[in-house]
């Protein structure tokens, strides 16, 4: 069982930077494809960057191209998304998830494990 815990949200204004963290416990994290999504409210959740187990393998929305990075560090089970030229249209709930099925991908029901996410508001 994983288990996902994200961190470094916050109240930022635009064009600021946040970088967000996300520590794994569990099986073997090293092997699975990680994902950032977000939902603002009202919204449905959307994928914003999934990063392969190797970190070989990289997906961004056409929202966030550009401006988000997302990395991955096996040894210390991290991923994180380095979030750059906030906008207001960012602000959203974070969430990180993990596809222990091996079904990988960028929508949410690829997704089988989530934390509990970590709000991020982007005054303009």
């Amino acid at each position: 069982q994983v288990q996902l815990v994200e961190s470094g949200g916050g109240l930022v204004q635009a064009g600021d930077s946040l970088r967000l963290s996300c520590a794994a416990s569990g099986r073997a994290f090293s092997r699975l494809t990680m994902a950032w999504f977000r939902q603002a409210p009202g919204k449905e959740r959307e994928s914003v960057a999934v990063i392969s187990w190797l970190g070989s393998s990289l997906y961004y929305s056409d929202a966030v191209k550009g401006r988000f990075t997302i990395s991955r560090d096996n040894a210390k089970n991290t991923v994180a998304l380095q979030m750059n030229s906030l906008k207001p249209e960012d602000t959203a709930v974070y969430y990180c998830a993990a596809d222990t099925r091996g079904r990988a991908g960028y929508y949410p029901s690829s997704y089988d494990t989530w934390g509990q996410g970590t709000q991020v508001t982007v005054s303009s």
